[in-house]
């Protein structure tokens, strides 16, 4: 166990201050489903503050704040600098930065790396348990990678509650996976469940904070102490740890976390749940160990160990003793291998050879268990320099192990440091913060037991926050800052407590009743005698050899009575004073003779008057050891003494009489008494020469025991710490017997399942294990092991096999070959020194690879080599290979013809420095390194070459990625002369201007021609009286303006093989309404033609008509009569080349009897006719709105 001095105080800040529980949630990849799937089942309310942590790319700025905003009503906000974290708000972590919690603030700073790994995840966790305590709450969600499970442990062993994504609904498991591992989460759900269970935690009181005035049933403390120690009775029984003498305030935030994740606010409850549920038990106990602890912490403790510990142990050390040290609670042991790699350094440091021995224990099964396998992740790595982890670590998978030379030093053991003997003759114990868990009694009775562990000149470390308090005369402080103190010599042993284990109490058997049936004729005559005894027989007691009552006999009251104060049954304080001087005197002659005594003429006041009595003695022994008792009873005489006698006159006679009879009795007892008085005097004197006989024989038998029992001390402290010891190293060894099992049983079963064939011989050159496969090649049974192999006649075709064995063993280095079996298959033969942990060689190992598919997969590619060169030649196209640093490695005939150039002053040339560099162009150098770097393609590179004496030339250069035969990274540069092909281009291109001029006329002159027509049209419908004649001469216009207003379009439009079809339509249809004078305020026009649609100009005047003819059908019969409506027209693409033309309005509705198969209207007629030449299809819609629908493709097939 471990802590920090400030956690209580930290702790008492959370609970008198104003901070809310802050959740701490980390992703990775598949981290955003995760947030979002969390923040929409959230509720708005918990009081809780919410710190996003994700990794995030570097080098681009994060949405995560915006898609995460739409999920939640929370505010979402990125971090800035010292924001102070506010309840019910969701916070996100900026792109490149690290974020920590410092009091109640979020602080940014650089990005950093902990030996190449970004764990931001676990840095915000640990700040966050050191600043919120129980009030922090981590949960893990999807990633890749182990971030997070070193901070989530941290908030752990705070008091927090933790959380991890299941791995089922995690589109990454890494991060769980690593996390669950810890054995610290408490919660394995999904993002759903997660946001449930912590609005239901957000209302216990351990979250909540509330006062405990406002509780529904306040807890008193005295009800709280009971249920305490049932927890505690119900925890001892089942884990056979005791609690008890443990701080209580530590205890209850840990026993109060346990109740908050069941949801339970009672001690009783939570008490009941225990007895329901065992299992809980367990759990619970891992909350009250919580084992938190890292490698060197506090470095200048241990430079005080090298610098004054170190140099006295060695000092009063002789050659050969062994540096003996105990970590007590080492937790999962990085306490003790810091300690163990700090005095092997100091020992190198001074070139000092001595043997060291480091026990360390804890009560913790689950910490011993790690500490032996001693492997740490990455995370627990912080305290360790580089080059203590280069020296005493090894690199496996998941994190680092101690290496095996540091791992023997220490020997771990479970151990209750109260109840458990501790080691002895120890050098220096480390007990850092393991006390402060302690109460006041524990921590008095811990002390005397590590005085006791150390021997002479030896030491004690303790925690930043722990003190020997009382205990100033055992130990002496030698650094105050660092906690560490001497022993010393105590002017008395102390005096050493163990919890000693309890002893049930025997079952007492109830007493069998009895049988009216079972009587007997002798129980018939036992009862009779009983009566006759009780009526006649004189009463009496019977004691033992301590003079108490053991059995009453008859009514005693007259004789004995209680005495006040302290109960007691001694015959001599319950007898009645008049009884009291002949009752010793009877008791103690009858004792001393062993025979009867009996005493008379005693009297004695009763209820019914004076009596006189007589006691008689009655000694005797029962039973096989002859324990001896005594019988005293009580006999009244015939004569009686009446109380009222005083008051009757008698005579003279009478009374004297009575004088002497009294006279008589005090005589009587005079005697009694001086007889007694005189044995009693006697005795004493016999007694006490008996004594001082027997004072002065245990004086010197007392000098004598004095004498063994050190000796026996002595000997006892030996025989214990070697028992421990031994112990200690029997578990170790059974360890270790269990690991190398397992490494036994995993060698059998990689022997059994590689498909190799493996054979190894010893130094002897005997088989001593080959694997399956082997047996067939070299042709082994089983019982060949410890068979030469010179005897074996093997399938392999070598006739020096032996020599080359032989060869390898005196020169210790691997050789390699390729053989053939007898079969003709090629193998990979290698043989090689057989190296045992100790670096001795100890026979040679066999491998054979089986390389028969390789070799015949490299004829098959040298021949496919030989017939790729042979293409190469034959392409009449330059080709080039070119090596990593882009120097020329091959180049077919054509290109040697083609630039004029000989393989000489070629090959093996940097490409940039042939022909004078004129190849050496920064934008060709660019892309041949890009190609190289990022594995790309060039394809229509084009460079123009210019050389003296030569017209320039016109290459197009296309490359890839290869690998050549050494499977090296090579570049395949194809070069192609496009001079004759640009110089056509060019022609082409100066044609085509040309051409396009002569449309453009051509347009234009169109266009008035047209226009020329449209005005002799309309002087011609001027002059035409009749209406029809009009009319039709009106449509004509229309139709010849449709046609004009392309040309003009097209005259002046960049690219003549298309037209802008949106501003064509808008000015077609400008003209339609001022051709019939129509209100643009009446009728309402939509005109929407998708975005980019360009057709070509014969399918745009045929667009053209049809718009004409269907907007002016509408204007004449649909909104004749100033009718008011809407006009639309739409032209989109609802293919890849599908157009649809739609014409629509909301004017008068066609006829009932309309039928497109018998169309009379020319306009109509006109336009199913334009239709069919475009290909297109018509339907029509009517309701609302009358919509005409044209659909046809972009292009003429």
């Amino acid at each position: 166990m471990a802590s920090d001095k400030s956690a209580d105080s930290r702790q008492e800040g959370l609970e008198n201050g104003i901070m809310c529980p802050i959740v701490g949630i980390g992703a990775s990849a598949g981290g955003l489903e995760a947030f979002t799937q969390l923040l929409a089942h959230l509720p708005t309310d918990t009081g809780m503050a919410f710190v996003l942590i994700q990794h995030l790319d570097p080098t681009h700025a994060s949405f995560l704040t915006d898609l995460l905003a739409k999920t939640t009503a929370m505010p979402v906000v990125e971090v800035r600098d010292g924001v102070e974290v506010m309840p019910d708000r969701v916070y996100i972590i900026p792109p490149n930065r690290e974020l920590i919690l410092v009091g109640n603030n979020l602080k940014l700073s650089a990005r950093r790396q902990n030996r190449g790994r970004f764990l931001p995840i676990d840095r915000f966790f640990q700040s966050l348990a050191t600043h919120r305590q129980h009030l922090a709450i981590a949960v893990v969600l999807s990633g890749a990678d182990g971030d997070g499970s070193i901070g989530l442990a941290a908030v752990k062993a705070a008091g927090g509650i933790t959380f991890a994504q299941d791995l089922a609904s995690s589109k990454f498991g890494g991060m769980p996976e690593h996390a669950i591992a810890t054995g610290c989460v408490d919660f394995i759900l999904p993002p759903e469940a997660i946001a449930a269970e912590l609005a239901t935690i957000s209302r216990h009181s351990y979250i909540a904070r509330i006062p405990q005035h406002l509780l529904v049933e306040p807890v008193a403390i005295e009800d709280r102490n009971e249920q305490l120690a049932k927890i505690f009775s119900l925890l001892r029984t089942a884990k056979s740890v005791d609690f008890t003498g443990y701080k209580p305030a530590t205890l209850q935030r840990r026993i109060v976390r346990r109740m908050a994740l069941h949801h339970l606010e009672r001690w009783d409850d939570y008490v009941r749940y225990l007895q329901t549920y065992p299992a809980e038990l367990n759990e619970l106990e891992r909350d009250l160990l919580i084992n938190v602890t890292s490698f060197f912490r506090d470095p200048a403790i241990f430079n005080a160990l090298k610098n004054t510990v170190f140099a006295q142990i060695v000092a009063y050390k002789s050659p050969g003793a062994a540096i003996r040290i105990w970590v007590a609670g080492c937790s999962t042991g990085e306490e003790a291998y810091s300690l163990a790699i700090c005095l092997l350094e100091y020992l190198e440091e001074r070139q000092l050879q001595m043997p060291i021995q480091i026990f360390a224990t804890d009560i913790s099964e689950a910490a011993i268990a790690i500490a032996r396998r001693g492997i740490y992740k990455l995370g627990m790595m912080g305290g360790v320099t580089r080059d203590r982890l280069h020296r005493f670590f090894v690199e496996v998978e998941g994190g680092y192990q101690i290496g095996k030379s540091v791992r023997d030093l220490c020997v771990f053991a479970r151990q209750n440091l109260i109840a458990d003997p501790p080691f002895s003759q120890l050098d220096l114990i480390s007990c850092r913060n393991v006390l402060i868990y302690f109460g006041a009694e524990l921590q008095k009775r811990l002390m005397p037991i590590f005085h006791y562990a150390l021997k002479p000149n030896s030491f004690l470390i303790l925690g930043t926050s722990e003190s020997i308090g009382e205990f100033s005369d055992l130990f002496a402080p030698v650094d105050k800052k660092s906690k560490i103190y001497a022993r010393k010599l105590a002017p008395r042993s102390p005096y050493l407590r163990f919890n000693s284990s309890e002893r049930a109490l025997e079952k007492v058997k109830p007493m069998m009743p009895i049988d009216e049936d079972s009587w007997s004729e002798n129980d018939l005559h036992q009862e009779a005698d009983r009566l006759v005894l009780d009526r006649y027989a004189p009463v009496g007691v019977t004691i033992d050899n301590d003079m108490n009552i053991v059995q009453f006999r008859g009514q005693t009251g007259n004789y004995l009575e209680p005495p006040r104060g302290k109960p007691s049954f001694n015959l001599f304080k319950m007898a009645k004073p008049e009884l009291a001087v002949e009752l010793r005197a009877a008791v103690h002659q009858a004792r001393q003779q062993q025979a009867i005594v009996r005493q008379e003429g005693i009297q004695i006041e009763t209820v019914n008057g004076v009596k006189t009595i007589a006691i008689e003695a009655i000694p005797f022994q029962i039973g096989t050891d002859a324990r001896p008792y005594l019988l005293v009873l009580f006999q009244e005489s015939a004569i009686a003494v009446e109380a009222a006698a005083p008051a009757i006159v008698q005579s003279k006679k009478g009374k004297q009489t009575a004088v002497d009879r009294e006279n008589t009795r005090l005589l009587q007892e005079l005697t009694t008494t001086r007889e007694y008085l005189e044995a009693i005097i006697e005795e004493q004197s016999s007694t006490n020469q008996a004594l001082q006989v027997a004072n002065e024989e245990i004086l010197s038998s007392n000098e004598e025991l004095q004498s063994t029992n050190e000796e026996l001390e002595t000997s006892q402290e030996e025989l214990q710490a070697t028992n421990e010891e031994l112990h200690t190293i029997n578990e170790e060894l059974n360890s270790r017997n269990s690991e190398l099992n397992q490494i036994n049983n995993d060698l059998q079963n990689l022997l059994s399942s590689i498909n190799i064939p493996i054979l190894m011989l010893d130094g002897e050159l005997r088989i001593r294990r080959f694997t399956a496969l082997a047996q067939q090649v070299f042709n082994l049974i089983p019982t060949d092991l410890g068979r030469p192999f010179s005897d074996i006649q093997h399938n392999i075709s070598i006739p020096d096999l032996g020599e080359s064995i032989e060869d390898v063993l005196n020169t210790l280095s691997t050789k390699e070959r390729e053989v053939q079996d007898r079969t003709g298959n090629w193998y990979s033969l290698r043989i090689q020194p057989y190296r045992t942990i100790d670096n001795r060689i100890d026979g040679v190992t066999i491998g054979l690879i089986d390389i028969d598919t390789l070799k015949r997969n490299a004829t098959l590619v040298e021949a496919a080599r030989d017939y790729a060169n042979a293409i190469v030649e034959t392409v009449r196209q330059p080709l080039l290979v070119l090596d990593a640093n882009l120097c020329v490695t091959r180049a077919n005939q054509c290109f040697y013809e083609s630039f004029e150039l000989t393989p000489d002053r070629t090959e093996r040339q940097s490409i940039f420095e042939l022909e004078e560099r004129v190849w050496d162009l920064p934008s060709l150098r660019s892309l041949l390194e890009t190609i190289l770097d990022r594995d790309t393609e060039c394809q229509d590179f084009e460079m123009t070459q210019t050389l003296p004496d030569r017209s320039p030339r016109i290459l197009l250069l296309n490359a890839c990625k290869i690998k050549d035969d050494r499977q090296e990274h090579s570049i395949l540069l194809a070069i192609e002369d496009i001079t004759a092909r640009r110089q056509a281009e060019a022609a082409i291109q100066d044609s085509l201007a040309e051409k396009e001029a002569l449309l453009r006329e051509i347009h234009h002159r169109v266009k008035n021609n047209l226009q020329i027509v449209s005005s002799l049209l309309s002087l011609q419908s001027n002059r035409v009286t009749d209406s029809q004649a009009s009319a039709i001469l009106q449509d004509s216009q229309n139709r010849v303006g449709a046609m004009a207003a392309i040309h003009e379009i097209l005259y002046r439009a960049a690219n003549l093989a298309d037209l802008n079809f949106d501003e064509y339509v808008r000015n077609l249809v400008d003209n339609l309404f001022a051709s019939y004078t129509i209100d643009r305020s009446a009728i309402a026009l939509t005109v929407d033609v998708s975005a980019g649609i360009n057709i070509d100009v014969d399918r745009a005047v045929v667009c053209g008509l049809i718009i004409n003819e269907l907007v002016t059908n509408a204007l004449k019969h649909g909104f004749a009569g100033d009718r008011q409506g809407e006009l639309l027209i739409h032209l989109l693409v609802s293919g890849e080349e599908i157009l649809t033309l739609s014409v629509a309005n909301n004017g008068q509705e066609l006829p009932p009897d309309f039928d497109l198969r018998n169309i009379r209207s020319m306009g109509l007629n006109l336009v199913m006719s334009l239709i069919k030449q475009i290909k297109g299809e018509l339907t029509v819609a009517t309701g609302a709105m009358t919509v005409f629908n044209i659909t046809f493709a972009r292009a003429s097939q």
